[in-house]
């Protein structure tokens, strides 16, 4: 009977130690799940003289830590595989650079958003359109004299012949006559 209850007890590892073996260390860097059992007094001398990077090259170390990085998982890069120049938000894709109208919102928590998207009679506006309100600076509902009181402001503001005719300013010209001529077209259908 004495052998089945010394069989149970897990005896500490260090050498001449007799004390219980509560407290689990792995053997080696390689055999991080098999485990060596010590007493709290050899545990503590165990994890102070623990060095799991020892005998690592410095390009070791650091391939060590970035696999840490991401749990040693395979990682590759979102979308293009050549990253483009960031510019900000695209007219109409929001604060956070996509457009609102990609996710649907069946419960209604973006209202604002949903709203931002559609007339007083539930018309959704299309990207382009959206795109041509944020850059008129409007949100819908919105009517013929609003698009053309606003137009009038910006092209006073855009016009070639009133910024010195460069280049950047006939490019905002013609971007701000196209918005004008979608949202007019919006508002026909």
């Amino acid at each position: 009977m004495r052998d089945d209850v010394a069989e149970d007890i897990r005896l500490c590892e260090w050498p001449e130690c007799h004390m219980h073996g509560t407290h689990p260390a792995p053997r080696s860097r390689d055999k991080l799940r098999d485990y060596r059992w010590f007493c709290m007094d050899h545990i503590r001398l165990f994890n102070s003289q623990w060095n799991y990077f020892e005998g690592m090259t410095d390009e070791e170390v650091e391939q060590s830590l970035r696999r840490d990085i991401c749990w040693d998982r395979p990682t590759w890069p979102i979308g293009d595989k050549e990253p483009q120049p960031s510019k900000g938000p695209k007219p109409g894709h929001g604060p956070f650079g996509f457009d609102p109208e990609y996710f649907a919102d069946a419960f209604g928590f973006f209202d604002e958003d949903v709203r931002d998207g559609a007339t007083a009679s539930g018309q959704r506006a299309d990207p382009t359109t959206r795109a041509a309100l944020a850059l008129f600076g409007l949100k819908l509902p919105v009517t013929a004299q609003d698009i053309k009181a606003r137009y009038k402001e910006l092209v006073k503001k855009h016009h070639p012949d009133a910024n010195g005719g460069t280049k950047v300013a006939e490019e905002k010209f013609k971007e701000i006559r196209q918005a004008y001529d979608t949202l007019v077209a919006f508002l026909v259908v």
